[in-house]
């Protein structure tokens, strides 16, 4: 089972752990931030860790199943999808 949902009367559609009203944007807010998942879990207790590391791992899937190749433009080191569709 999935334990990302996405339901239009919940939030309007935005992706949100199972059972929950948690965004799964706030993971990737407290990460991109400097927080741990310690202290997102605690911030927001109806998230089970498993929930928490089960949505990084299918992000992760999603991320490495595209291919990536890397482009410099300059000294940005930026890298870009092959195709021009996420």
């Amino acid at each position: 089972m999935d334990v990302i949902i996405k339901n239009p009367n919940i939030l309007g559609g935005t992706p949100v752990f199972r059972g929950t009203r948690v965004p799964i944007k706030t993971l990737f807010d407290y990460i991109e931030g400097g927080e741990t998942l310690e202290e997102f879990l605690k911030g927001f207790p109806t998230v089970s860790r498993e929930s928490a590391v089960a949505a990084l791992e299918q992000a992760k899937h999603l991320l490495l199943a595209r291919p990536w190749m890397r482009h410099s433009m300059g000294d940005n080191g930026h890298s870009y999808p092959l195709s021009d569709s996420l």
